[in-house]
């Protein structure tokens, strides 16, 4: 099983995706984990990130797809995996042509969104106002235009984000379970 969630920063993508790599035993795999990992290396590289994260920016799609590509090269990685905040572009989702089962879209308005974050006991360095509105800005810009590219395939799942985290994983669940049943 590999799937892709996607929604706005704020919408339940680490909690559905860890409760999910449980239930299915396969791994679950954070883009901007990676990056915020990367970006506390003292290298030229992690610097370059730190300020394009910190920004609210997106890292381009050439960096994105040659550092998520060899992540998911890892043996761990073999037998599926469930993807966060990758692919963010139509560029990244057709390069990865064929990566993916399904795509998991948690709707949430941006005002839920803002006050999940804002709610947050953990204080990311990139969860400024500034950085967190640009971000919200960049998703509806060009990270929605993927839904429409993952729709035509048959592959789009959209749940509701806005209900309590424990219906959003048995919608989730019950929707991938009729899927995966019906191959």
């Amino acid at each position: 099983m590999r799937l892709i969630l996607i929604g706005i920063q704020g919408a339940g993508k680490s909690t559905q995706g860890n409760y999910l790599s449980e239930r299915y035993k396969i791994p679950y795999l954070s883009s901007g984990h990676i990056f915020r990992e990367m970006a506390r290396e003292k290298t030229q590289l992690g610097r370059w990130l730190k300020e394009t994260i910190n920004s609210g920016a997106l890292v381009p799609d050439d960096t994105v797809l040659e550092v998520v590509l060899t992540y998911l090269e890892k043996p761990e990685y073999a037998n599926g995996y469930i993807l966060d905040g990758f692919p963010r572009t139509v560029t990244q989702a057709s390069a990865f042509n064929g990566g993916v089962d399904k795509v998991v879209y948690i709707e949430v308005s941006q005002k839920e969104a803002l006050w999940r974050i804002s709610g947050r006991e953990e204080e990311r360095d990139d969860e400024t106002l500034k950085a967190i509105r640009k971000r919200i800005e960049l998703f509806y810009e060009v990270t929605k235009p993927v839904l429409g590219f993952y729709e035509e395939q048959g592959k789009l799942i959209t749940i509701d984000g806005e209900q309590p985290i424990e219906k959003v994983s048995a919608d989730i669940v019950a929707a991938l379970d009729e899927h995966f049943s019906n191959k």
